[in-house]
């Protein structure tokens, strides 16, 4: 029975029975039919008139809402869920339901404890359907804060519309229509950007470019061979090193490469197996990371040892605020907005970085945590580079908080001087709790009666003097920042030793990417987009970065397009008469707004789903990628237009970003652009001069995997203390397993033949972290290809055995002519050696290893668990899994 519906089947049993009449009927007349040969019948049982009672089920089992009526209905509006469409039947005779629609509640919780109250009296039983575990927990809470005694069943499944049914006596309210927002979409889980960006660039591998193993240096990748290992077959990456020496990589150990992206246009120069070269520039690449984090990470243990405020848990309001969001929250949405009211409840200051793409959904969690805030009595400042956002956030914040009491104003270049002076005294008195503004917020006549929380929407574009006015005022303020320049994981890295980090990857439901093309100039494609656009109801932006002749590029427009109607946009204009044309546009009074740049960061207009940009080429590529994002922030298909003279007459680099710009058009493919924008330009003005030669060197990959592997030391060496808590939480003793195995794993040719899709299978495979993905990976796989071979299972185990070895502190594992030889950490100075799961694992094999034949051998370097007769990856799971499930009891792994 499908989960959205719900069907009474003494009414559907009448159908049923019907249908059972109807095909005895068609049957007995078929079997009259005797002068028609076999395949005259069966032409005549196609017919839907002949059908089974089972099929009727089979049929609406794939729909999530049946109708039943005598004509078929138009679909119904809002069905954000419904993979497929409804169903209609027609019965011969009408079935009446004794039912009533569900109120629209519409976030007016008494009268829904009311109803409640009232359908309990009349002995009617209550069902709140929602396919959100949370909204149940905030169905108790609200219940609990309002202090009202209610009976309810809740159901965790989401149905289209609720309903009363009085005959049944039950009730059925789904949460969208209490709450008033939108049926909940389902997300598809995928990777993350991170892990889809080194699968892409692994798949575009070709022979002859160069890659980075992690241990080895810069070599060139030679295609993948077959090797014999003990008479089994296994596939490796081959590499070739300067001299013409060989590296061959196992596909265990495919993320210990990474193909080398450093300066744009010049070849690196290839490593020497067998020398100290390599080792000796990795070293030093550490040395001078470890300096750099070692400065941020003192500012992060400074800002945790002083004194801030401790916001209270949500309450009641809290809970009604993100309940009356109209969208379903993104899973990282979600993650980031926890993480923030964890951060905020803190004795310490917070002070978080948001880094999401365009339209990512940021603002919203800077909503929230500002409702937490002046709940608690506290202040609020939102600081923004530009007046546009400045109006735009006023808005956003406005619409969403009007309702709950709060009184949000803003101060930019439009508010005049009489009013800019009133809101200050204001906001000194503590009559305002919420102020958006652009750097007059960072003057000296700006006090605030107690300010709580500090917003910073866009740090990046403020000057150098502005964020030596931010320092002081956040001193103990929680400061949350928003950017959505994506930051390429070198920084984040780095961030995350000095500041907490929050990334937003997935995008909003039902968005569609930007259809995105870069043209030479031309009139008849500029009227045609815009036509195309206006009649479907929507508004376009037309970027002309030059102000003077911005009015001449209005009038060419308007005789391309008559009967459209155009505004003018630009910095020059004055206060009053700008305020006036934006708001109008958003407003949808014109359909058309023709502006410079000054709309790259503010302008939400949901409506604006075409943007064209007149000398593309004269933008950077993050520039463009901004502007892109004014436009798609709708279900509606969105498209952006690149205007540029002839491709030849451009520089390179010009023609390389434009390039980027029109390839990566994906929902969230900033991270994509940024790591292309380091190509082009070099990684120098990203991480400093004296960075960039490291990168030149080691490429940008392991540039970012030896930073990562600098921070972990720092936090767990020098500033252990700092990190207590996190380590204590973290228990990652082990970051890379290795497997060295004799048994035949690989993708066999006469299952996947193509070499360059066996090396993408193989690095995705490599990435998997959880049971859930390679169940995915496995199906995909099926569906593909065809059933798994044994050496393909035999991969597989070998994944989960480098799962089960990371909990259980063993850092290598040789299975080899049926021996098991498993090499726990080897730093001697390891926390792993302090903690419960190493004691545990050790008194396990102390008292049962003679029974499982498990033994303990040290080597000059390493403690080795052993054990014979294990002739698969599968076995040497069991062997690992029977260790986590004794040990268990006593420590979870």
């Amino acid at each position: 029975m499908p989960k959205d519906t719900v069907l009474w089947i003494k009414d559907f049993q009448i159908l049923l029975d019907k249908l059972q009449q109807c095909f005895e009927k068609a049957e007995d007349f078929a079997k009259r039919l005797t002068i028609l040969d076999k395949n005259e019948l069966a032409e005549i049982f196609r017919d839907r008139a002949f059908i089974f009672p089972r099929q009727v089920i089979e049929d609406v089992q794939d729909h999530s809402i049946i109708t039943l009526s005598h004509t078929s209905p138009p679909t119904p509006q809002g069905v954000a869920s419904s993979p497929t469409h409804p169903i209609t039947l027609s019965p011969h005779y009408p079935i009446t339901f004794n039912s009533k629609p569900q109120l629209s509640f519409n976030k007016n919780f008494p009268m829904l404890i009311e109803h409640l109250q009232e359908n309990s009296k009349n002995r009617i039983e209550n069902y709140l359907f929602t396919d959100n575990t949370k909204q149940i927990e905030r169905f108790y809470a609200i219940f609990e804060d309002l202090k009202a005694d209610v009976n309810f069943h809740p159901i965790p499944q989401a149905i289209y519309q609720g309903f009363v049914d009085l005959d049944l006596k039950i009730a059925c309210y789904t949460d969208h229509q209490i709450f008033d927002r939108f049926h909940r979409y389902k997300l598809r889980q995928g990777y993350g950007k991170e892990q889809a960006l080194s699968v892409r660039l692994l798949r575009e591998l070709q022979p002859g470019d160069y890659v980075t193993h992690i241990d080895y240096g810069v070599g060139k990748y030679s295609g993948l061979e077959k090797l014999t290992v003990n008479g089994h077959t296994q596939e490796a990456v081959r590499l070739i090193y300067k001299n013409n020496d060989l590296l061959y990589v196992g596909i265990n150990s495919l993320h210990k490469i990474a193909k080398y992206v450093g300066k744009d246009g010049s070849d690196p120069q290839l490593s020497k197996l067998g020398s100290d070269t390599w080792k000796n520039l990795k070293a030093k690449t550490k040395k001078k990371v470890k300096d750099i984090a070692g400065e941020l990470i003192k500012l992060y243990a400074k800002r945790k040892a002083s004194q801030g405020h401790a916001f209270p848990p949500d309450g009641y309001l809290q809970n009604e605020l993100e309940a009356s969001f109209i969208y379903e929250d993104t899973p990282d949405q979600y993650t980031a907005t926890q993480d923030v009211k964890e951060d905020m409840m803190k004795l310490y200051p917070m002070d978080r970085l948001i880094c999401g793409d365009v339209g990512f959904g940021k603002t919203e969690i800077a909503i929230r945590a500002a409702f937490k805030a002046v709940v608690d009595g506290k202040q609020v400042a939102v600081l923004v580079p530009t007046t546009i956002l400045a109006l735009q956030h006023f808005k956003t914040f406005g619409d969403r908080l009007k309702e709950f009491g709060v009184d949000v104003d803003y101060v930019n270049r439009f508010r005049s001087a009489k009013e800019k002076k009133e809101i200050f005294e204001k906001l000194q008195e503590g009559k305002l709790d919420v102020i958006i503004g652009t750097h007059a917020l960072l003057g000296k006549e700006v006090k605030f009666k107690d300010l709580g929380l500090l917003v910073i929407d866009e740090e990046q574009k403020f000057g150098v003097g502005a964020k030596e006015k931010l320092r002081n005022l956040k001193v103990n303020v929680d400061t949350l920042t928003l950017t959505a320049t994506p930051i390429p994981r070198t920084l984040q890295f780095s961030l995350m030793a000095a500041r907490d980090l929050s990334i937003l990857r997935t995008a909003p439901p039902n968005r569609q990417p930007i259809q995105t093309e870069v043209r030479i100039f031309s009139e008849e494609v500029i009227k045609e987009a815009i036509m195309y656009e206006v009649n479907r109801g929507g508004q376009v932006f037309f970027v002309h970065n030059r102000v003077k002749s911005l009015p001449d590029m209005v009038v060419m427009l308007r005789k391309l397009c008559p009967d459209v109607d155009f505004a003018m946009a630009h910095g020059q204009m004055e206060a009053d008469s700008l305020e006036k044309v934006l708001v109008e546009f958003i407003d949808k009074k014109h359909d058309v707004l023709v502006s410079t740049n000054i709309i790259e960061t503010g302008l939400d207009i949901a409506n604006a789903n075409t943007i064209i940009i007149d000398h593309a080429e004269m933008f950077g590529l993050s520039d463009l990628h901004q502007l892109r994002g004014r436009v798609g922030r709708s279900n509606k298909k969105a498209f952006c237009y690149l205007f540029t003279p002839p491709l030849s007459t451009l520089t390179t680099d010009a023609r390389k970003r434009l390039k980027t710009i029109e390839e990566f058009s994906d929902l969230g493919s900033g991270l994509y652009i940024a790591m292309r924008d380091l190509d082009i330009r070099g990684a120098g003005n990203l991480l400093g001069a004296e960075q960039s030669g490291f990168i030149a060197d080691i490429g940008y990959e392991t540039y970012q995997k030896i930073l990562e592997e600098a921070i972990q030391e720092l936090k767990e060496n020098e500033f252990k203390d700092v990190f207590k808590e996190e380590l204590e939480k973290e228990q990652n003793f082990v970051r890379d397993v290795q497997i060295d195995t004799d048994v035949e794993m690989l993708i066999p040719d006469a299952y996947v033949s193509s070499i360059s899709e066996r090396l993408a299978l193989y690095t995705e495979l490599d990435g998997i972290e959880t049971e859930e993905n390679l169940a995915s990976f496995e199906e995909k796989l099926r569906d593909r290809f065809g059933k798994i071979p044994p050496e393909v299972r035999e991969l597989f185990d070998g994944l989960r055995v480098r799962w089960t070895c990371r909990n259980l502190g063993f850092e290598r594992v040789i299975l080899k002519n049926d021996k098991l030889r498993c090499y726990f950490v080897e730093n001697p100075q390891s926390r792993f050696y302090e903690s419960e799961t190493f004691k545990n694992v050790m008194d396990y094999i102390a008292k049962e290893g003679h029974k499982q034949n498990l033994s303990i051998k040290q080597s000059a370097r390493n403690l080795i668990v052993v054990k014979d007769n294990v002739r698969s990856l599968k076995q040497a799971r069991n062997v690992l899994n029977e260790i986590v499930q004794a040990i268990s009891e006593e420590q979870p792994v």
